[in-house]
């Protein structure tokens, strides 16, 4: 019997392609492989993986060519770092075609998620970013802004923190700089959750019925067999993905809020029941006057998925905002 959901991943893949994306494996150590789908220009033929002795990836400007020409390495670069129920060209399916044709895009699938593996035993959010930072290495990416979502953000937040020359910029939804054990003993409580793992790896139809009424602020009713084709799908390599949700937690004592240098964007639903709008008020508080908040009306915590257009609309605001002001301060400078 056919799987739905794994029957519109083709489909998905031959969009992105037509978008001028391509699928990309990039080997970053012995063992360790990140997939990516990365602009075009980066892939000389099908089946394209960058290994540790390719660092450009047939990527970046080539040598000789005209600084005032246009081409499409020279476009801004914009990394969608996705959450943690589905890999990159899932969770970022309405929102990528708004973006590729101003922007480089690039989705890693962080590991343990869709073609990405490693056979390290770091389950933290460092070593995500870490590798984030090598595969865009690897295809040549020097400066880029980041767009996270719930896991993806903390992974982008850690990115930012330990590469800002790299990371420009952070626009953020439905997360926090780091899930300490006061936040997540306050969330699993407020969302009848024994753990997290129990609230975002579920099992069965119940729970995952359970996460998507909590996930978004309108009510949605699918057939019980649009839950099945998804439990199998979406929830593989559940050993590993439950010790990436240990690897998330940390002691409230130990906790820090980084100073960071990038302009921080705040992208929230206001109707998100997992990390509410009052955190996400905190958070900006806390990040400083480089931070700043929009909330989406009628969105919960899926705000991409349920409300796409009003998401794209601020997302592209942002982008625009941050390239017109870096911009300003290129010709401030020169």
């Amino acid at each position: 019997m056919v799987n739905f959901i794994e029957a519109q991943k083709p489909l998905l893949s031959r969009l992105m392609k037509m978008a001028g994306l391509r699928p990309i494996e990039v080997e970053l150590e012995p063992g360790t492989t990140m997939h990516v789908w990365a602009p075009k220009h980066h892939v000389g033929k099908k089946g394209t993986t960058i290994s540790p002795l390719d660092p450009a990836g047939g990527g970046g400007k080539k040598p000789g060519g005209s600084k005032k020409r246009r081409s499409p390495e020279s476009r801004p670069n914009v990394v969608l770092i996705h959450g943690f129920a589905a890999e990159g060209n899932v969770t970022w399916q309405f929102n990528f075609g708004v973006l590729v044709s101003r922007y480089n895009l690039y989705i890693p699938d962080l590991m343990f998620f869709g073609k990405s593996s490693t056979s390290s035993a770091d389950r933290s959010p460092d070593f995500q970013a870490a590798c984030v930072a090598g595969a865009l290495a690897r295809l040549g990416v020097a400066r880029c802004d980041v767009v996270g979502f719930s896991y993806g953000g903390m992974v982008a937040f850690k990115l930012a923190e330990a590469r800002p020359e790299l990371v420009r910029s952070l626009c953020v939804s439905g997360s926090v700089v780091a899930m300490t054990d006061a936040v997540n003993r306050e969330t699993m409580e407020r969302l009848g959750a024994g753990s997290s793992a129990e609230l975002l790896m579920p099992e069965t139809l119940k729970g995952l019925k359970a996460l998507l009424s909590i996930s978004m602020y309108k009510k949605m009713w699918f057939p019980d067999r649009f839950y099945k084709d998804y439990l199998k799908v979406m929830f593989t390599n559940r050993k590993e993905r439950m010790e990436l949700l240990q690897g998330l937690l940390i002691s409230t004592m130990d906790a820090k809020i980084p100073v960071f240098q990038q302009k921080i964007m705040l992208l929230w639903g206001e109707e998100d029941k997992i990390f509410d709008i009052e955190l996400a008020k905190k958070m900006k508080e806390q990040l400083g006057d480089k931070c700043f908040l929009y909330g989406i009306r009628k969105a919960g915590h899926l705000l991409h998925v349920e409300r796409p257009c009003a998401y794209n609309r601020q997302l592209q605001r942002w982008l625009a905002y941050v390239n017109s002001t870096a911009a300003e301060e290129d010709q401030a400078s020169s």
